[in-house]
């Protein structure tokens, strides 16, 4: 008793405080990030030296026949036409996805409580034919309620990271005047702030959700988790329009651009005299940063409420063991907590010295977080978990051991850094395939693959920062050495959204999974 107490002040602590400590983590690095001022403090004399207070980077400009007065500012003005473009997409998109939530709303609401004629009477629960579950009706409102839930969450998640890409892509692309290494800490602080806004959040929406929800439908868990499950669909549906209508706009505004500055008029990529620049630029944070986002919030939100409902018919729900239910929630806290040490890797403890510096400390980002994370499911699973415990299986009670649940994550995890390293040798330069190219022209798995999902997404969200700020010194007119570094970041970035494709990709296979298994 003493130690299912424990366990129950445990969850009842990690979880919000985990979702809690995640937000903050991310206002902090947000607030490190708006450290690099995009404003210039004072007009430099002409002929600006170290002995009049300026830094070395500022001589370096000098020679181009530029001042840092006028590069910030240009640099400034790139950035607010950016924000400006993106947000304005985003708002249009949003308008759309308004009607389609509302109307999609209805019809859940509609469909769930035909079921039994929007019936107000208790009903026989599915699997526990011993007891009775709460009316059609009910389960239709809540389920209605957690769908616009998941989708608010899903566009806010979206909308928060294409705001700190543009926020950061100028003040990445000032650092690089410090060197590469700046450079890197500003992206990929701006990434992390994206990828633990949305971690945090989602899981605290839910927590929050699943103790409302909880405070009418008492013991009945089967009712409870599977009104649950409309947090899930809220959150996919959301990145349909995220992702397709996202990627649709960048992939246009790309093509657009290279064909009227690189075919037509012979110019460089990004060059200012290419009005399509700054299109290309805003679509690489609404289909990059905003549909990634929602993207992997569906699938995040998705596992998590497939693993639920499997838990709550079990013998969790028959028990009332509310900690062991938790569990796919007790594993995002900690994949929180691994992620924010994790970040502390590549912007406190390793410096990044040189190029050759920047796609390792991206890989040991992933190593780092893959192996404190296994350590930590082991934990959640030894504290939440019975030593063993029975679960539905396709009309039969199986036995199942706490071990063998934590196998069946850590594998889940694993794979996803299988996958990343898979899709890394396939799309970096440093491996032949590559090189090639150039010379010649189970259930619960998916909670161990988006348990990392804080860090993935800072990763991920890094290369369109790290893009944007290559076209915004391109577009500033600054010097070579600025665009080879932030060129140098863009090519790391280009692999790390290749490998955040395939963690994407990778990780809705498993929810395909979990959501059959949920629903036998």
């Amino acid at each position: 008793m003493g130690a299912a107490m424990l366990s129950g002040v445990i969850t009842e602590i990690l979880i919000p405080v985990a979702a809690v400590v995640g937000i903050a983590f991310a206002l902090l690095q947000w607030l490190l990030v708006s450290a690099v001022k995009l404003s210039p403090e004072r007009q430099p004399p002409a002929g600006g030296n170290k002995k009049n207070g300026f830094a070395a980077d500022f001589l370096i400009e000098e020679e181009e026949g530029l001042n840092d007065h006028n590069i910030v500012v240009k640099c400034a003005e790139i950035q607010k036409a950016i924000s400006e473009g993106a947000t304005s997409f985003l708002f249009t998109e949003y308008q759309y996805v308004g009607v389609f939530m509302a109307v999609f709303a209805v019809l859940i609401f509609l469909f769930l409580g035909s079921v039994e004629g929007f019936s107000t009477k208790s009903q026989p629960c599915t699997y526990s034919k011993d007891k009775y579950c709460k009316p059609a009706l009910a389960n239709a409102v809540f389920s209605t309620v957690s769908f616009l839930l998941g989708a608010v969450t899903s566009v806010v998640s979206g909308f928060l990271g294409m705001k700190i890409a543009t926020y950061a892509n100028a003040r990445t692309t000032l650092e690089a005047r410090k060197g590469v290494g700046k450079a890197f800490i500003t992206a990929f602080r701006s990434g992390a702030v994206m990828g633990f806004l949305l971690a945090a959040n989602g899981l605290l929406v839910l927590y929050i959700a699943i103790n409302l929800f909880k405070l009418y439908y008492g013991d009945d868990w089967e009712g409870l988790f599977e009104a649950i499950t409309g947090y899930g669909l809220g959150g996919s549906s959301m990145a349909l329009f995220g992702r397709v209508g996202g990627g649709i706009y960048t992939k246009a505004a790309d093509v657009g651009a290279d064909l009227v500055g690189k075919v037509e008029r012979n110019i460089p990529e990004d060059d200012p005299r290419n009005p399509a620049v700054i299109a290309d630029n805003v679509g690489d944070n609404v289909g990059d940063i905003a549909g990634m986002g929602s993207d992997l919030f569906g699938s995040y939100a998705e596992s998590s409420c497939a693993a639920l409902v499997v838990a709550s018919i079990s013998s969790f729900g028959i028990n009332h063991d509310f900690t062991a239910m938790c569990y796919p929630l007790l594993i995002s806290s900690m994949g929180i907590i691994v992620c924010l040490i994790t970040t502390l890797f590549a912007t406190d403890f390793f410096e990044i010295k040189a190029v050759k510096d920047i796609e390792p400390a991206l890989k040991r980002q992933l190593i780092i977080s893959t192996a404190l994370m296994t350590g930590g499911i082991g934990i959640v699973s030894w504290i939440a978990l019975p030593s063993s415990f029975t679960i539905f299986n396709f009309g039969e009670q199986k036995k199942v051991k706490n071990w063998e649940l934590f196998f069946c994550v850590a594998i889940g995890l694993w794979a996803g850094l299988v996958i990343g390293f898979v899709t890394e040798y396939f799309t970096s330069n440093a491996y032949s395939p590559v090189q090639d190219v150039a010379n010649s022209c189970r259930t619960v798995a998916a909670l161990g693959m988006l348990s990392t999902i804080a860090t993935g997404l800072a990763i991920d969200a890094y290369g369109p920062i790290s893009d944007n700020a290559g076209g915004i010194a391109e577009m500033a007119g600054m010097s070579h050495r600025i665009r080879e570094r932030t060129d140098a970041l863009d090519a790391a970035g280009n692999t790390t959204a290749a490998i955040g494709k395939g963690f994407a990709i990778g990780s809705a296979a498993l929810v395909s999974l979990a959501l059959f298994g949920a629903f036998p």
